[in-house]
């Protein structure tokens, strides 16, 4: 059976670059469990901390960062309180705005946990970064054909 191959996408470049994708992510996961904590509760401290200049940490902020339902992410800051990792309160221009504010023991865990997923990126940034490289590369490449030959595909991604 004789393989054919869609012009202009590089199969094992893409998986490659799934491949390690996965790989960070599962280390990732098996890091917040061994800590304590569920992957999900991590990436909302995450979120929470890494704030974007200007954004308030509420409930649809964290819903959004997580892509969750917002009865989801009311549920998970409602775990992360009883936790302690977190406060939720009212806000004070708008009360159906619920702020969420990590608290030291949630700052404490997730220094511990990002001081381990900063190591993990010094280690397995490199491959990350070939693999999206050769993506790149592939689809930059491609494209430049397309444009000298004046062809253009038929499709695009979002």
């Amino acid at each position: 059976m004789e393989k054919t191959r869609a012009p202009g996408i590089d199969y094992a470049a893409l998986a490659d670059f799934r491949f390690e994708i996965r790989r960070f992510l599962n280390f990732s996961e098996r890091a917040a469990r061994a800590a304590g904590i569920e992957p999900q509760q991590h990436q909302a401290l995450l979120a929470i901390k890494g704030l974007p200049p200007g954004s308030k940490a509420t409930i649809g902020f964290l819903a959004g960062r997580l892509q969750i339902r917002h009865h989801s992410a009311v549920e998970l800051s409602r775990r992360l309180e009883v936790r302690k990792w977190i406060a939720r309160a009212r806000g004070q221009s708008d009360r159906r705005e619920v702020l969420l504010e990590l608290m030291p023991r949630g700052e404490k865990l997730l220094k511990r946990l990002s001081l381990a997923h900063r190591n993990e990126l010094s280690a397995a940034g490199p491959k990350l970064i070939e693999a999206l490289r050769s993506v790149i590369a592939r689809d930059s490449s491609e494209a430049t054909r397309r444009k000298r030959t004046g062809r253009t595909s038929s499709w695009h991604l979002p």
